[in-house]
């Protein structure tokens, strides 16, 4: 393996066997790979998921529209969506460092439990009719700075919970449910807003991670291995891992494929104008709709029938292969002007879109070292973050400037080009393998 050293055998914690089981024949090759559920710690780790996924996505519905509610205007969700950026930016890059100094189930414990108590101060301000748009973008950065603490150390210690061969059917498993949620998580606030109301929404997901908090305590110590815990989690600990970055190109070029593919290729702040005008006989609401749901349906497909990617060894081919691909699928959207084929490219981009997320994270998973692996993910984090807001000013200029169809057909053509010009210039990713 094309790796400084293998995380299946870094833990002292309890060490996963490998599967000797023999590679599954006939359509079972196509199905998800659920080899990973048999590790119970990881299984306990996935299963909290299942409820965050959907619970998490309550909260994102209830607090732009208690919002606008409240204020009438759109530039206000937008000034709260700011307002969570910011401290998670900030606190996700700390979080990567702090997480490879200290016990990653302890500091999991700890955000997932001041996540949870954010959710319950959000119920609390919204059933007692505070309507204060000031003190839901506290609460907002608030959670958010938890997010960013412990979104890093919850993907670092997959590592440690799953052998090196199974990183990408973990990152299937784990892609797919959130996926899941995103889809799922929507439509559900939608019908229960007007059944139990908006503050019960915040309700909900704070017991939804109460389940989250008993799964991580469940968990095995995941202390620091080697030396690390006496290390501080400061500056120089992240700008040593920015460091580690530039060092080690295979994990340069993956943090970059994903920011080609999410600046120059994801559309969705012109869905709007593309339902009113280009889809609009359709029916404006139902247009966005189904545009906004493309994306996260075909990412679910294509982590169900993972099977066929999850076992593949070219790790670096894969990621190049699936943001290419996603480049030509959003050049397809951008040129189709029928709402179904438009579907069909989005949900192609989709598919796309959980190859590469599954193959990037196996590569930041798998080509770093263990006491580095906490800094990696808080990038991760960022990027993944940050390169759709950046989109979203970068396609909302251009569409303004060359119209929407353009945009995004420039923008997925851009995607193919840049993507193989960095794969033809930089060989460390073609030739990453496992």
């Amino acid at each position: 393996m094309d790796t400084s050293e293998s995380s299946s055998t870094e833990t002292g914690t309890e060490e996963p066997a490998a599967d000797e089981a023999p590679p599954r024949s006939g359509w079972r090759r196509w199905a998800m790979d659920t080899r990973p559920l048999r590790i119970p710690a990881y299984r306990r780790l996935w299963s909290s998921t299942i409820v965050t996924a959907v619970g998490s996505q309550l909260t994102a519905v209830a607090v732009p529209k208690q919002i606008y509610d409240i204020t009438h205007s759109s530039a206000w969700v937008g000034y709260a969506s700011l307002a969570g950026l910011v401290p998670m930016v900030a606190f996700a890059l700390w979080g990567g460092a702090v997480a490879d100094t200290v016990d990653r189930r302890k500091l999991l414990l700890v955000t997932n439990s001041g996540i949870a108590v954010t959710s319950l101060l959000f119920w609390t301000q919204a059933v007692t009719g505070l309507d204060s748009v000031g003190v839901l973008m506290v609460l907002l950065a608030l959670q958010q700075a938890f997010f960013g603490l412990n979104a890093p150390a919850r993907t670092a210690s997959i590592a440690r919970l799953v052998p090196a061969h199974q990183l990408p059917a973990a990152n299937a498993l784990g892609s797919t449910v959130m996926q899941t949620g995103l889809v799922a998580g929507p439509l559900l606030a939608g019908v229960l807003i007007p059944v139990i109301g908006l503050p019960e929404l915040y309700l909900i997901d704070a017991l939804a991670l109460c389940v989250t908090v008993w799964a991580v305590h469940r968990l095995p110590a995941l202390p620091p291995l080697g030396g690390a815990a006496a290390r501080r989690a400061g500056l120089r600990e992240i700008a040593d891992g920015f460091r580690y970055i530039s060092r080690h190109k295979v994990l340069l070029l993956s943090f970059l494929a994903d920011i080609v593919a999410m600046v120059f290729g994801m559309p969705r702040a012109l869905f709007p104008q593309l339902a009113a005008q280009t889809y609009g006989s359709w029916g404006e609401g139902f247009a966005l709709g189904v545009l906004f749901a493309g994306i996260p349906v075909g990412a679910v497909l294509g982590g169900l029938f993972s099977g066929v990617f999850s076992r593949a060894r070219r790790h670096g081919w894969m990621v190049i292969g699936s943001v290419v691909g996603w480049g030509v699928a959003i050049a397809g959207f951008g040129l189709t002007g029928s709402l179904w084929l438009a579907v069909v490219f989005l949900a192609a981009a989709g598919v796309a879109d959980m190859v590469s997320m599954v193959f990037r994270g196996a590569i930041l998973l798998s080509a770093a070292t263990d006491e580095m692996r906490g800094r990696m993910q808080g990038v991760f984090t960022v990027v993944v973050a940050g390169g759709p807001r950046l989109a979203d000013v970068l396609h909302g200029t251009a569409g303004a400037a060359f119209g929407t169809r353009a945009a995004v057909a420039g923008g997925g053509a851009l995607v193919v080009v840049v993507m193989l010009a960095l794969a033809c210039a930089v060989p460390a990713l073609r030739r990453y393998r496992v």
